[in-house]
């Protein structure tokens, strides 16, 4: 088994409250149906800086900016993906990218 970095990218935020605690119980939802797979909850990221190669830096992290991560263990970069498809970002207009973690 192999462990994925799920990067969130985008999404929305909740206009209300009771919005806010609905996103949060679905997120709740979809992280216990991963089960033990889910090795790190992860976390929502704030504001960002994206630093080149000729050490430039600025500010937002881009195009699309990372808004959050999870890692999750799984068989393979499909087994991940596939778990992955059920995730409360994508309701919102977010995405995610899955990478796999290479041991070192």
């Amino acid at each position: 088994m192999s462990k994925y970095l799920l990067s969130y990218h985008g999404g929305g935020m909740p206009a209300t409250p009771e919005e806010g605690e609905k996103v949060m119980a679905a997120w709740n939802s979809w992280m216990g149906g991963l089960g033990k797979a889910l090795v790190d909850g992860g976390n929502p990221t704030g504001p960002s800086r994206t630093i080149a190669a000729s050490g430039t830096v600025s500010d937002g992290g881009g195009a699309n900016p990372t808004t959050g991560y999870s890692i999750l263990e799984a068989a393979n970069l499909d087994a991940a993906v596939k778990a992955s498809q059920g995730c409360p970002i994508l309701a919102s207009g977010g995405s995610i990218e899955v990478a796999e973690l290479m041991p070192m």
